[in-house]
């Protein structure tokens, strides 16, 4: 009885960060859209943007995926000193203040060595990895590359703040400091001379990143967290297990970078401006898919880590298909959207200045090939959480080790033989993406056995709701071109809003007729809103 109450508990404060996270990254997104917007009416999808964009690549790999909020570093941080706090209202026991102090030193030196190194020889990384590009680009990269450098050591601190702050239920501080890059990219994009903008992109990013870490530090130390000279690097066990669990999941994004790699070297043969119009329509896609992402998963992250302490795995099995349920709900409408005004919607917010067209049809092109991979995507994010509740982030590493070679394989087939250009790179990740999801499901049952079966079923319905939804949304899109046919700004976005209403009009009443919770809550709360106007 006792266990039932405690998860009734949980579940408002799971919705209630869920909501908070939502909002705040809702705000973060948009105003990188309006970094992204400035960046392609000065740039356009050009050779400067290219080599920006290849060479932030590698210091992202830190920024992003390593020291990001859900990386290797915010979950390990997480999984273990969760464990150490026993009062989040009281200071952290001297252990935990030990075990922070050695982390950071321990990422400190790493990434700083990696760094020099970097620094040294960054003409010889990006002619590796944009071989098929001009000397030019090459050589402008590597300067975008070495100005950005010290990403990497700012990544790796921010991810252990990230992940101190996110156990003290400090959801907000995280996802906003991100729009300190976006807001200095911005102001200095704008305020450049014209004649003077190849680098500005580069200086403007490591100045936003080293904003991100000086906004986190006052929290950590009104927590009671201070960096000292404390290096337990061999003689603390729960150093040693951060090292066990961080390890192979560092492996694991570098390895999921190493697919960026993969197809940036494959990109660099398609055309100019490739590479910028997947990284737009890459922005694009983690626009709604990120926001459904981190609202719900930084959040259950924690209380997953608890659970497997507690050994409840009924607990974990009722929120994991919760959660994982409210995202394919989601995901779904997501899907309908970019392939019903997927175009209109680049259009209307990138095709102005330099971006002309044909840099329209690239990112479309992209978007479209990448959005089936939306439903595998958030489940293998969700599926991966668990794993590293387990303290096991040796799997998800060998899973996407493996998918490296297939990767490469698909590239070629649909890139080199069947010429997809930019389709073949997205269609080739979502593969990637479905493959990764489906062992990583199949093997989580070494640790626990999950109610697939439920959730699955449940899955079907929305489908079948998805694709009647999408069949009423295309037919009335088609209607809309065929009485408005100017692609102007007003029109477009009554266009966008008219398709949302329709979806919404048809996606939750036949949710609805189908019995799912998820359209059952939401009906409630948008009921709710209602009446109390």
């Amino acid at each position: 009885m006792a266990e039932v109450i405690q998860q009734e508990d949980k579940t408002p404060s799971v919705l209630k960060a869920a909501w908070l996270i939502a909002v705040v990254t809702i705000v973060s997104k948009l105003i990188g859209f309006v970094r992204d917007i400035v960046i392609a009416n000065y740039y356009g999808a050009s050779l400067v943007s290219d080599a920006y964009y290849y060479a932030y690549q590698i210091p992202s790999l830190s920024l992003i995926l390593l020291g990001g909020v859900g990386g290797p570093f915010h979950s390990a941080t997480v999984a273990i000193f969760s464990k150490l706090i026993p009062n989040l209202k009281e200071k952290p026991p001297e252990a935990a203040n030990r075990l922070f102090s050695t982390f950071m030193n321990a990422t400190i030196i790493l990434f700083t060595v990696l760094s020099v190194l970097i620094f040294l020889f960054p003409k010889q990384i990006m002619g590796i990895i944009i071989s098929g590009g001009s000397s030019q680009m090459v050589s402008l990269a590597a300067q975008h590359l070495r100005i950005m450098v010290p990403l990497l050591v700012i990544g790796g601190v921010a991810g252990i703040y990230y992940g101190i702050l996110i156990i003290y239920k400090q959801f907000m501080l995280p996802n906003l400091s991100p729009i300190l890059m976006s807001v200095a990219i911005i102001t200095a994009v704008i305020a450049a001379p014209s004649d003077s903008k190849g680098y500005v992109l580069a200086w403007a990013t490591t100045a936003g990143a080293v904003l991100q870490l000086i906004v986190q530090y006052p929290n950590i130390k009104r927590l009671g967290y201070k960096l000292k000279p404390v290096f337990e690097f061999t003689n603390n066990p729960e150093f040693k297990q951060i090292g066990e669990l961080l390890f192979p999941a560092v492996l694991s994004s570098t390895v999921g970078q190493i697919h960026i790699y993969v197809d940036m070297f494959f990109t660099s043969s398609i055309s100019e401006g490739a590479w910028t119009a997947i990284g737009y329509a890459n922005r694009i896609f983690q626009f709604p898919v990120g926001i459904l992402v981190t609202a719900f998963l930084v959040p259950l992250f924690p209380i997953f880590a608890r659970l497997v302490a507690d050994k409840d795995f009924d607990g974990i099995r009722n929120y994991f298909n919760k959660g994982v349920g409210v995202l394919f709900f989601g995901a779904i409408p997501i899907i309908i959207g970019i392939f019903v005004v997927g175009m209109d919607a680049v259009r209307l917010v990138f095709e102005h200045g330099a971006f002309d067209k044909s840099a329209t049809f690239m990112v479309t092109e992209a978007l479209w090939f990448l959005s089936v991979s939306i439903i595998p995507y958030v489940f293998r994010d969700s599926i991966t959480r668990v794993y590293y509740s387990f303290n096991d982030s040796k799997t998800p590493f060998v899973v996407a080790f493996s998918s490296i070679i297939l990767k490469i394989l698909l590239n070629w087939i649909f890139i080199i033989q069947l010429r997809m250009g930019i389709g073949g790179v997205m269609l080739s990740t979502s593969l990637v993406t479905l493959f990764n999801a489906c062992v990583l499901g199949i093997l989580i049952y070494k640790k626990i056995r999950l109610n697939y079966a439920v959730l699955f079923k449940n899955l079907l319905k929305m489908l079948v709701a998805g694709v009647i939804t999408f069949g009423v949304c295309y037919y009335a899109a088609s209607e809309y071109d065929k009485f408005v046919n100017l692609a102007k700004i007003p029109f477009e976005t009554i266009k966008i809003i008219l398709i949302a209403i329709v979806c919404l009009g048809v996606y939750l009443p036949l949710n609805l007729l189908f019995k799912m919770e998820y359209a059952s809550e939401l009906y409630n709360r948008i009921a709710e809103k209602i009446n109390r106007r």
